[in-house]
């Protein structure tokens, strides 16, 4: 494995340190000592938790079938801020690990070891400034990655990435950070996409990079590594608004959060919500693209939620299926006019868009309206990813559940999405069914586990971290996605696991971590 971990890190960081112990620390920002703020509060509170559990208790009981390990990361600080109202997206990332085989669960968990983390444990204080700024900074950074948003498992390694930077690779066993991870000097963008997707039947891993040159830029590049981590398609665009494009499906939906650096160097935040612009969603040619190639469609304004899938249809269009809000859904990033909806109140549809690429048309309709409930975290069998699908697994909020929010309310923390269920939607039959955790209960994003590898599209189990607010603790619920509304089992966590961002089910059988075309 050596050349695949870039000793730039460890060089400049060294230096960095040492510049930092002989001058750069002597007018830092005055910190508290202790976690203040409703996105530190309550459940939200940091645990900072690392270590090991094995045998975790379960009610009911765990398919001897399901083999395999449902890796996720969290957002949690090491320290606490010096920025006021530090956003929950901006702590440290914290990797944990369930490993489940013949009926058993063990527990494990690490921080990503980047430089922010390495650095502030040095100094015994925060030193990271604002979510993606570097002008409030306390100290100069080589990469601030928190490496908190995503973790992947690939060619024999996890994977952690935060989308403005390159990713940390980590060992998927002892989840120790081996390092910054280049793809062996391959990576053409500054940033990588915290929502590479893997193709079922070539076995590449398709990535793109937006502010791809620099904070600010307009610059989009599109990749893929093949399975032998091969750079392969490369192809660079230019977007028409300097915007976030958190999730895609070799589409690129962009959430009308704009980027402006005059402002990031005026102490402000890197993202502000823009009224006066449409979604853009890039569409390119998976293969042997050029940047003019890319068609950037006009959807009705709106926040561009997580992608489901992407597809075209018998009629050569494509078909997007993601989650999709009329209003802001990052209530913490407000508009100019420091306007933002509360939390809870921006709800998340499950929509579809047709889109017509050979259309010299480039203005969308609203979309078509699969499901009308809050809803978040779209996920599909992955056994057929960029093919048609039927089943479309999901976190929602039912308002008419009985949810307890006066007992939550007090305990809950801020700052993150509310859902107390979770969802299954039949595009087939049209049928949709949920589950709800119970009424002090919230649910954290889920994964789907095929019951075999020759099953049905969407036969399997979905797995999800389910928040107790009267224990304080954790629990990952099971569902057989053949009676969805009850679990099969329920796994209890002698610790409290914050909300998380995403994660991923690693099956044992599954040749190189991802499972294969049906």
């Amino acid at each position: 494995m050596a050349g695949h971990y870039s000793p730039a890190f460890r060089v400049k960081q060294n230096g960095l340190a040492n510049t930092f112990q002989n001058g750069i620390g002597d007018n830092l920002p005055v910190v508290t000592r202790t976690f203040q703020g409703p996105s530190v509060s309550g459940f939200m509170r940091p645990v900072r938790f690392e270590g090991e559990i094995n045998n975790l208790e379960v009610i009911g009981e765990i398919p001897k079938e399901i083999d395999g390990t449902f890796y996720r990361v969290m957002p949690e600080p090491q320290f606490p801020a010096f920025i006021p109202n530090d956003p929950w997206f901006n702590g440290d990332g914290n990797v944990s690990a369930f490993r489940v085989k013949d009926g058993h669960i063990d527990f494990k968990q690490r921080y990503v070891k980047t430089e922010k983390f390495v650095r502030e444990a040095k100094a015994r204080r925060a030193l990271l400034g604002k979510y993606r700024n570097k002008y409030t900074d306390a100290v100069a950074f080589i990469v601030r990655s928190t490496a908190n948003t995503n973790v992947v498992y690939w060619n024999g390694k996890l994977l952690a990435l935060k989308e403005d930077s390159p990713p940390y690779a980590l060992d998927p066993d002892t989840l120790e950070t081996l390092g910054l991870y280049d793809f062996d000097g391959q990576l053409p963008s500054l940033t990588f996409t915290a929502h590479p997707k893997f193709d079922p039947e070539t076995r590449e891993m398709i990535c793109f990079g937006y502010e791809a040159k620099g904070e600010g830029t307009l610059d989009v590049c599109y990749y893929t590594f093949d399975a032998h981590e091969r750079l392969t398609e490369l192809t660079w665009m230019i977007a028409p608004v300097c915007g976030m494009i958190h999730d895609f499906g070799v589409i690129f939906p962009m959430i009308p959060q704009n980027c402006d650096v005059e402002r990031m160097k005026a102490g402000g935040e890197h993202w502000q919500w823009n009224n006066d612009i449409p979604v853009y969603i890039g569409v390119l040619p998976r293969h042997g693209a050029k940047g003019s190639d890319v068609k950037w469609f006009e959807a009705p304004h709106g926040f561009a939620g997580h992608v489901a899938n992407a597809y075209e249809n018998e009629a050569g269009h494509i078909v997007l299926e993601m989650a999709y809000s009329k209003d802001n859904v990052f209530f913490w990033w407000p508009d100019k006019d420091g306007k933002s909806p509360q939390p809870g109140q921006a709800q998340c549809d499950l929509v579809k868009w047709i889109i017509d690429y050979s259309s010299s048309k480039l203005v969308l309709s609203e979309p078509e309206m699969l499901i009308n409930d809050d809803m978040e975290f779209p996920r599909v069998d992955e056994r057929i990813a960029f093919e048609k699908h039927s089943h479309t697994f999901f976190c929602v909020m039912d308002h008419k559940a009985g949810t307890d929010m006066a007992f939550i309310g007090p305990v809950l923390g801020g700052g993150h999405p509310l859902f107390n269920g979770l969802g299954h939607y039949n595009a087939k039959t049209n049928k949709y069914t949920n589950f709800f955790a119970g009424p002090r209960k919230l649910t954290q994003e889920g994964v789907f586990i095929p019951r075999c590898a020759t099953a049905e599209e969407g036969d399997g189990y979905f797995m999800a971290l389910v928040n107790d607010y009267e224990s304080m603790n954790s629990e990952l619920v099971i569902l057989d996605t053949r009676n969805f509304s009850q679990p099969v089992a329920l796994v209890k966590l002698p610790v409290r696991l914050r909300q998380g961002l995403h994660g991923n089910w690693v099956g044992a059988a599954d040749a190189d971590g991802h499972p294969s075309k049906m």
